[in-house]
């Protein structure tokens, strides 16, 4: 089979969804340029990996890998990934689901008064899997590209980079991606649904707002013919219970 040289050979429709890599603010991205653009962020550096824990984490996660790397992406990295990738595909992760349960409440998408959520990769078992976007990293661009890729992801705890098997078109895969990491404190499955709603409503930080991260999925499942019930579900509920708020400053 021909060498692919259209990324978006297989998702013409994805071309203006997903964002130029090479202007993307994640390429850039770093603990560093975090502080500089908000001081307040210095206090929470003891929270974050250092450059060689993420570093050691990167050489742990790739040590078996060699050739081009697929990377699922099933939150923010499907419309902006910021990386250099040969080829995007729709993907299917068996046995995982997509759970908004990573609580942020350092200035990210929430703060310690208004706490938002991210979402995880989690194991849950009899799922109906979790579907996403796969980026094909050429294998001569996988070392700088995972440097960038780990940099954003592995910024601190939360997450766990693991190989996990997934369909791409009519092939099995493996696939490099983040699943919830249930040691780390932030991460919180026993959320309730009220929980949830309230922290994707209010939750707000630098990178924009929690509602605004869940809507940005939902919008892009739109493109692909996708339909995930739980969040489409989730954001309507959001929706409603901001347009309740809304009614009742109104009412005052």
């Amino acid at each position: 089979m021909p060498e692919l040289t259209d990324p978006f050979a297989h998702h013409p429709e994805l071309r203006a969804r997903i964002a130029d890599p090479e202007t993307s603010f994640f390429r850039t991205f770093s603990v560093e340029a975090i502080i500089a653009a908000d001081p307040r962020q210095e206090a929470f550096r003891d929270w974050v990996h250092t450059d060689a824990q993420r570093e050691a984490i990167r050489a742990e996660a790739l040590a078996d890998h060699s050739g081009d790397l697929w990377i699922f992406g099933y939150g923010s990295l499907m419309w902006d990934p910021a990386m250099r990738f040969a080829e995007v595909r729709r993907a299917h992760v068996t046995g995982h689901a997509r759970r908004l349960i990573l609580v942020d409440t350092r200035g990210g998408r929430g703060t310690k008064e208004a706490p938002g959520l991210f979402a995880t990769l989690d194991a849950v078992e009899g799922c109906d899997g979790c579907e996403g976007l796969a980026f094909r990293i050429a294998a001569a661009d996988v070392e700088a590209e995972t440097e960038i890729l780990f940099r954003r992801e592995m910024i601190a705890p939360g997450y766990l980079a693991r190989f996990v098997p997934a369909r791409i078109g009519d092939a099995d895969m493996r696939v490099l991606t983040f699943v919830a990491d249930h040691d780390v404190p932030d991460v919180r499955s026993d959320l309730t649904y009220a929980e949830q709603v309230r922290y994707i409503a209010h939750g707000a930080g630098d990178l924009g707002t929690s509602r605004d991260y869940l809507a940005n999925i939902v919008g892009h499942f739109t493109h692909l013919g996708i339909t995930d019930a739980h969040c489409s579900d989730l954001l309507s509920a959001v929706d409603a219970h901001l347009a309740t708020l809304t009614s009742k400053e109104t009412a005052q």
